[in-house]
């Protein structure tokens, strides 16, 4: 049981992300009750990789960001490259997490 735990980065409170269409939906979810562009998803692993993802009509931005928040690169992709981007393979591997939307009431 507790490797199970161990499995998932801090599975309390980090939600796993199922679909290429969540994602969309997550980033728009976060948009909409927080105000604040994009969200942040992590790909599980011993970095623990963290990327902002924003979603626009014709393009995708990506921005890779270190351990306190700071933009270390950003990337616009047309929806097609941005389908073999590592935040993607990180999808099909079952290890992209996102935490859920902190609001404020």
């Amino acid at each position: 049981m507790d490797s199970q735990k161990r499995s998932e980065p801090r599975a309390a409170h980090l939600m796993r992300v199922r679909g290429l269409a969540e994602i969309e939906f997550l980033i728009k979810e976060s948009e909409v009750l927080t105000g604040q562009a994009g969200r942040i998803f992590v790909i599980s692993g011993a970095d623990k990789l963290s990327y902002r993802v924003r979603w626009h009509p014709m393009i995708i931005e990506v921005e890779r960001l270190d351990s306190t928040g700071a933009v270390i690169d950003t990337q616009h992709l047309p929806p097609y490259d941005f389908a073999t981007h590592s935040v993607i393979e990180a999808l099909m591997a079952g290890q992209l997490y996102t935490a859920p939307v902190q609001t404020r009431h």
